[in-house]
């Protein structure tokens, strides 16, 4: 898995953990929202970056996701060089080692002290040295991460084989319309990938093109009895595939826009 497909898995697993909220009634009257996350602790993460828990799609646990790496935003996040999503990504998966605000602070006092600046090959250099000289006894807590979030990560740092994708076992759309539930998820999917996708292709005139974007309409035609049964996995992929096609259109209209009106 490469770096940027990893922190979109995080940002699905972020997204996935919020939705499993539920009202709870108390006896006092009044409700609030439960959770049972299975790879973040949500409540500990809105708590401290102030999230709205009412209103979280799957662009906001992508932003999310940068701003726990001390970035300002997801587009900033994938258009990273190499060693900076190298190193952001070690920085994720071993937050209960090094926690991230401590890296901050441990980085700030040695620039200050010798009186330099980390470029980016530097910084992820002098990160493996000090986590190959972490004190495995030592255990950061409370990290973002819960268990299974951190032994999936562990997996897929392993030299174990990576898992196959199967055909015969994955989760298959096998009819159209498709159901409310599944509209809506695809809907917002296509979504993320659009704003990835504009990010990296960065048009001319960025606004007139999200205008024009119409998410629905492109969930709608995109998908025909002829591409059916189609695994749901695969979707993502897909999106990016056709959307860098239709972002390029889209593009290309309000350029065309812009000139008529000039």
């Amino acid at each position: 898995m490469n770096h940027i497909d990893f922190f979109k898995l995080q940002a699905k697993n972020l997204h996935r953990d919020y939705k499993t909220k539920k009202t709870i009634s108390a006896e006092n009257g009044k409700s609030y929202l439960e959770y049972e996350p299975k790879f973040f602790d949500i409540d500990a993460i809105f708590e401290d970056y102030e999230i709205d828990n009412e209103d979280f799609s799957l662009m906001s646990a992508q932003h999310l996701v940068a701003k726990m790496l001390r970035l300002n935003k997801w587009s900033d996040l994938i258009n990273a060089t190499k060693p900076q999503l190298e190193l952001a990504k070690l920085k994720f998966i071993n937050q209960n080692k090094i926690p991230l605000v401590e890296w901050d602070i441990q980085v700030a006092g040695v620039e200050r002290e010798h009186d330099m600046v980390f470029d980016p090959n530097d910084e992820l250099d002098y990160y493996k040295y000090c986590l190959s000289h972490y004190d495995e006894s030592v255990i950061f807590s409370p990290t973002y991460l819960l268990d299974k979030s951190l032994a999936e990560m562990t997996d897929n740092e392993s030299d174990e084989p990576r898992k196959v994708y199967d055909p015969e076992t994955s989760v298959k759309i096998t009819s159209l319309p498709l159901s409310e539930a599944d509209r809506a998820e695809f809907v917002e999917m296509a979504n993320g990938v659009f704003d990835y996708v504009i990010e990296r292709m960065e048009p001319l005139h960025p606004e007139p093109t999200r205008k024009l974007w119409d998410a629905e309409g492109f969930v709608d035609n995109l998908l025909n009895e002829e591409m059916l049964p189609i695994d749901r996995e695969q979707l993502w992929t897909m999106f990016e595939h056709f959307l860098i096609g239709h972002v390029a259109n889209l593009a290309a209209q309000a350029d065309e826009m812009i000139t008529k009106m000039n």
